[in-house]
Formats: structure tokens, C-alpha cells, sequence
């Protein structure tokens, strides 16, 4: 055979194993994506259910918590951030110099007015006294004496035994004995004070702070330190602001004469701590910051609060009936607030509405529904206008 005959066999040959190649790859192709598939549904009559996204897309049902429309009183609750503040403070000076000679309290005792606190050195003030009241005396006897020659004086001008100015003189020097007994009762009176101020007493009722000084020391009364602070803690007040955009309704209602509830909750705004009410509005706006300052007062039986803590507030100015959803059920979006509303079908239909005032976990519809619709409160991220849904209990 020539070297021509052979090649062109081999040139055959090569050429029937590329379509032997690719009659193979076309018969795998048809046998696994050519024949249409069956499933156990399909082949017992029912139709297939699709899975996955497929099936949301094919109308399954997704499953859904619904709320209610609902109709009663919304609170208009206004919320803040307050500082607890002692509703008195006083910072216990000595009115007296002297050697601090006695401690007579804990740090952070509670205390009652008049309570005895401190003493300081009393000798001195007692000196002072004993003083007094030996010149009182003194000018005690001096003027009885003069008591009696004027009377003495009076019956012998009668007689005509002395002169008229005799008798005025006398009566003069009585007078000013009389002064001199007032003075007197006075010095006595300020020794007895200066005495008494050695015994430092509680001003008010309320709780100790940390001693500032201790027993054996001098103490001033100059001392701007003083002694110990006490701060009224029961009744204790809580200082807040208010956009002055909120502060006609507040003042509307307290001119009214109502009450307006303040609750303090803890500074996760979770838990609440007291109760109390609205006693004040400060007399002017801050210029700076457009708001304007409250006070609200707490009993604090309990010592719950303590000054300088931080609160959260929440002032009730009122409370008004109206159609109401749970906070959780009002969606977000481009053209505003909205909310997935259950038709009798069970099926979506995506809702506009307006909404009103927040009180705590529902929220005042004033406009887009009514009393009795069903809202969904759950699996809204899965659904779509038109949607079909399960009510889950």
C-alpha cells in the first residue's frame, strides 16, 4: 500500500470517532435534560407543588399574624430625658468658731429635722453668757436703787424740800437704767443664741451625704464647705425639657386645673420606676435650644431615685378615643405610612394610611381604615399586593 493510501485511511478512521464522540454527547444530553420528568404526585394524578421561591411566586399561602382595628383611648404621651434633683438641698455650716468637739451621725444617715448632728466647744459661748448675766444684774440693782430715790425725790419736791430739776435728773437716770436693762436682756439673749449654735442640728428632713470634716478640728463659720450636705430625697422632684412646640397643650391642661401624670422609666426606657405628677413650668423658653424646662415630683417611698440620676420621662397630657393598630403593623415606604390589610379572600391589599399619636405599643390611625379590618403584624417582609396568606393563631 502507498505511503497516500495510508494516510487518507487514517484521516477516515479519525474522522468516524469525532461523530462516534459526538453521537454520545447528543444522546446523554437528550436522556437527561430531553425527557420530561416525573414525581410521585404526577404520576399518582395530583399536580405537582412547586417549592422555594417558586411556590411564593405560584400564590402559596404565606403565613401571617393579623391585629385587629381597634377603637378606645389613645394616651398623648410626651416623652424626655429628666434629671432626678433633690427637692431641698442645704449644705450644714457651723454659725460659730470653735474646736469641732463632737460627731453625732453616719455618712449617709437619714436624718429628721432637728436632729442633733454635731457639737463644738461650749465653754467659750458659756463664759459669754455668765458675763451677760452678771451685768444684767449689776444694772439690775443700780436701777432699783434709782427706783427708790425718785420715789424719795417725788414726795420731798411735794414738801417743796427740793428743786424741780433735782427731781427731773433723778427720773432721767431711771430711764436710762431702763435702757440699759433692755440692753442687757439683749446680751444675755445673743450669749444664749451663740450658745445654742454650738449644737449643729438637722435644718430638714432627708439623707447625709459624706462628712467634710472631722471631730477635734476648728470649724468656721466662714467655712463655705460646711460641715456635711443634706439633700430631701422623699418628696425628691425630676427636672426635664419640652420642645416649645408641646408646651401648649401642657399648659392648657394644668390651667384647667388636671393633673398630669409624670412616669419615670430606667434608662433602657423598659422598666418603670415611679410615678408622679407635674408641679411646675419654668417662666421662659431657652433661646438656645427651643425648649423649655419642668418639674415633676415623685414621693419615693421606696429610694428608688437618687439625685443626679438620669430617667426617662413620660409626661400624659391626655388621652383621646380613635381607631388604633399595633405600632409594629404600620409599614415605611416611598409615598409614606401604610399597612397590609387581610381581605376576606385571604389575601393582601396594600393599605395608605395617617397616622396619629404613639402610646406605648399602639399607634392612633386617623385616616385609611376601619373598625374591625384585619392588619398583619408579622411575615409582612414576605408579602406583596395581592399576596395570598395563612392567619397563624
Amino acid at each position: 500500500m502507498s505511503d497516500t493510501s495510508s494516510a487518507s485511511y487514517r484521516q477516515r478512521f479519525r474522522w468516524l470517532w469525532i461523530l462516534l464522540v459526538v453521537f454520545v454527547l447528543a444522546g446523554g444530553y437528550w436522556f437527561y435534560y430531553g425527557q420530561p420528568k416525573t414525581s410521585p404526585a404526577a404520576t399518582s394524578g395530583a399536580p405537582a407543588r412547586p417549592t422555594g421561591a417558586r411556590a411564593g411566586m405560584m400564590g402559596m399561602a404565606t403565613p401571617v399574624r393579623v391585629a385587629t382595628v381597634a377603637s378606645g383611648p389613645v394616651n398623648h404621651m410626651l416623652k424626655a430625658i429628666g434629671t432626678v434633683t433633690a427637692y431641698n438641698t442645704v449644705v450644714v455650716r457651723s454659725r460659730v468658731d470653735g474646736e469641732l468637739e463632737k460627731i453625732a451621725f453616719q455618712d449617709g444617715q437619714k436624718v429628721q429635722a432637728g436632729d442633733l448632728l454635731a457639737e463644738v466647744d461650749s465653754r467659750p459661748f458659756q463664759v459669754q453668757l455668765d458675763q451677760a448675766l452678771g451685768q444684767q444684774q449689776q444694772n439690775a440693782a443700780q436701777l432699783q436703787n434709782a427706783q427708790r430715790d425718785l420715789q424719795r425725790y417725788q414726795q420731798l419736791y411735794k414738801q417743796n424740800s427740793i428743786a424741780k430739776q433735782q427731781l427731773e435728773a433723778q427720773a432721767a437716770l431711771v430711764q436710762q437704767y431702763l435702757g440699759s436693762k433692755k440692753s442687757d436682756q439683749a446680751a444675755v439673749d445673743s450669749a444664749k443664741l451663740q450658745l445654742s449654735f454650738t449644737k449643729i442640728t438637722a435644718p430638714l428632713s432627708g439623707r447625709l451625704g459624706l462628712r467634710r470634716l472631722d471631730q477635734g478640728n476648728m470649724i468656721n463659720a466662714s467655712n463655705a464647705d460646711g460641715l456635711v450636705t443634706i439633700t430631701q430625697v422623699q418628696p425628691i422632684s425630676v427636672m426635664f425639657s419640652l420642645p416649645q412646640a408641646e408646651l401648649p397643650d401642657v399648659l392648657r391642661q394644668m390651667r384647667a386645673g388636671n393633673t398630669l401624670v409624670t412616669e419615670l422609666y430606667d434608662s433602657s426606657d423598659t422598666a418603670k420606676i415611679a410615678t408622679g405628677t407635674l408641679i411646675s413650668v419654668d417662666n421662659q423658653i431657652d433661646v438656645a435650644t427651643g425648649t423649655v424646662k419642668l418639674k415633676a415630683q415623685f414621693a419615693n417611698d421606696d429610694d428608688a431615685l437618687f439625685p443626679n440620676q438620669f430617667a426617662s420621662v413620660r409626661l400624659q397630657v391626655g388621652a383621646t378615643d380613635s381607631l388604633f393598630v399595633p405600632t409594629i403593623a404600620i409599614q415605611q415606604g416611598s409615598a409614606g405610612a401604610f399597612v397590609y390589610v387581610v381581605t376576606p379572600e385571604n389575601t393582601v391589599h396594600i393599605q395608605r394610611v395617617l397616622t396619629g399619636r404613639v402610646d406605648e405599643d399602639k399607634i392612633a390611625i386617623v385616616s385609611g381604615l376601619e373598625l374591625g379590618q384585619h392588619v398583619v403584624t408579622e411575615g409582612t417582609d414576605r408579602l406583596r399586593e395581592g399576596a395570598s396568606v395563612q392567619v397563624m393563631e
